[in-house]
């Protein structure tokens, strides 16, 4: 019998509410990634070009600390990553939490949450990042989930073990 873990950030809740959802469907297990050094408002803020997450979004290959206290994979097979996005992407924070997983041999999906971007770019930054760790997971396409609806739709797509 396969085992699946969610892992989410989410700073709003609205990631978490779909988290919850993904894992039910899946019976899966939840665990939260937490940046070191918490987001505040003034970080957040997108219209500022000095805010914190406007620097490392537009940091190429920028990394955020994560504080290390997530479970182990060794007994999972199925991986799923739910994620808000910023500016196109993942919060960066992401490619922290693809190092410092044991990919190797699991089933990978992911989702979002966002308000209008779409899932290509995040896609792309999800297989890059795995592809430069050297891992040999089965990447499943992700999609920006919205509602059950897509949420069932998107399920029923993934190859999970």
């Amino acid at each position: 019998m396969s085992k699946t873990l969610v892992i989410y950030y989410s700073n709003t809740g609205t990631t978490k509410a779909m988290a919850e959802k993904v894992a039910a469907h899946l019976t899966a297990d939840l665990a939260v990634v937490y940046p070191e050094q918490p987001y505040t408002a003034a970080d957040l803020n997108w219209h500022d070009k000095q805010s914190r997450t406007s620097i490392e979004q537009h940091t190429s290959q920028s990394r955020v600390a994560i504080k290390d206290d997530l479970p182990s994979l060794a007994d999972y097979d199925n991986v799923v990553i739910g994620h808000p996005i910023w500016w196109a992407i993942p919060p960066r924070m992401f490619a922290s939490l693809i190092d410092q997983l044991d990919l190797n041999g699991k089933h990978v999906a992911f989702f979002a949450t966002s308000g209008g971007s779409g899932y290509t770019r995040c896609q792309s930054f999800f297989e890059r990042t795995i592809k430069e760790n050297g891992y040999t997971a089965i990447i499943n396409q992700g999609a920006v989930l919205h509602n059950e609806q897509d949420l069932s739709t998107w399920l029923a797509q993934q190859k999970l073990a």
